[in-house]
């Protein structure tokens, strides 16, 4: 495989950074991949319309390391699109998605890419997360799910995965570019990653590495600390989506259904212990308050604050990002 607009083959890993104002740790992070045992890789970064030092610091990188290659984009996109700019640039047959502020253990990129190597049928493997603070110091670790990833049973994955409140830190594993091409990547909207993670599930087997190699850095600039209420969270995904209604809950419940139909490998047994999977779904986590909760807020916005206190129905897990992952819980798009 090539990259576009060049000649020569491109390197099996490609990494996506997809990054907006990042100044304060985007040095820690770039040093962070670029010192990796595994350094057959190229870096596309895509700075969005940033208004501090992002920019330059990418630019400098890219002179002088000829892995990294830098993108900018006059006006705001988005996280979303900007997360799925990074992965069209790419070239390899793995990619990764980084973020500014988080920091990888020397032997990540190396682990995850003998795991995959090995074993044909897992299409993720990321690793344990240790939680650092702004300063890199280990607050604690945060144990994944690892019951049922495994599963040769589509529809067990798919279970674990939607059932989960833990943070999705699975969405910056290694991935096999060929599962996430079948994916329609990371949607406009609020906690799309938690559903590109559960159609991955029901693609293929992840395999998550005991050790913590992954740390992600708690700061208070980060998406989902900027945004607590989900509904708010829709203009940074899509700028265009801000003058919109929108019912959060209410989607992200509808694109479940929707990654199960787009499997046509599912047998009709699997897809229908999907869907009970979902209606499951429904009990838990208050998810069935949430989707009560969408229209009045869209009717009266001021209630925002008494619902949340009432029964903490827009500030839990199970939404989204911390602000480098599209903002689901753990953030994804550029956090």
């Amino acid at each position: 495989m090539t990259i576009s607009g060049r000649a020569h083959p491109a390197p099996p890993l490609s990494i996506g950074m997809p990054v907006h104002n990042g100044e304060n740790f985007l040095v820690a992070a770039l040093d962070s991949l670029l010192s990796q045992t595994f350094g057959d890789f190229e870096l596309i970064i895509s700075d969005n319309a940033s208004t501090d030092a992002t920019l330059d610091i990418c630019r400098a990188y890219a002179a002088r390391d000829k892995r990294v290659r830098c993108l900018s984009s006059g006006t705001n996109i988005g996280a979303a699109a900007n997360f799925r700019r990074v992965f069209h640039e790419g070239g390899g047959r793995y990619f990764k998605w980084a973020a500014h502020d988080d920091l990888l253990a020397p032997n990540y990129l190396r682990q995850c890419m003998a795991m995959l190597a090995e074993d044909a049928s897992v299409i993720l493997c990321h690793s344990q997360v240790a939680v650092i603070d702004e300063q890199g110091r280990t607050l604690r670790h945060e144990r994944q799910e690892t019951r049922n990833l495994a599963s040769d049973f589509p529809s067990q994955r798919f279970r674990a995965l939607v059932l989960s409140d833990l943070d999705n830190y699975e969405v910056f594993g290694v991935i096999r570019r060929q599962a996430l091409t079948r994916t329609p990547l990371i949607g406009g909207y609020i906690a799309s990653d938690r559903v590109l993670r559960a159609e991955l599930g029901l693609r293929g087997k992840f395999s998550l590495l005991p050790e913590p190699l992954f740390r992600n850095r708690d700061h208070r600039a980060r998406s989902i600390r900027r945004f607590p209420a989900h509904h708010r969270r829709g203009p940074w995904f899509d700028p265009q989506r801000k003058s919109r209604i929108i019912f959060p809950h209410w989607r992200i419940f509808q694109e479940y259904f929707k990654c199960i139909d787009r499997v046509d490998e599912l047998s009709a047994a699997e897809k229908r212990k999907s869907r009970l999977a979902l209606l499951r779904w429904l009990t838990v986590h208050q998810n069935w308050a949430r989707l009560l909760a969408d229209p009045v807020l869209v009717a009266a916005p001021s209630s925002e604050r008494l619902l949340i206190r009432g029964g903490k129905l827009l500030a839990g897990n199970n939404a989204t990002t911390n602000g480098n992952t599209p903002a689901v819980q753990h953030g994804t798009p550029e956090k």
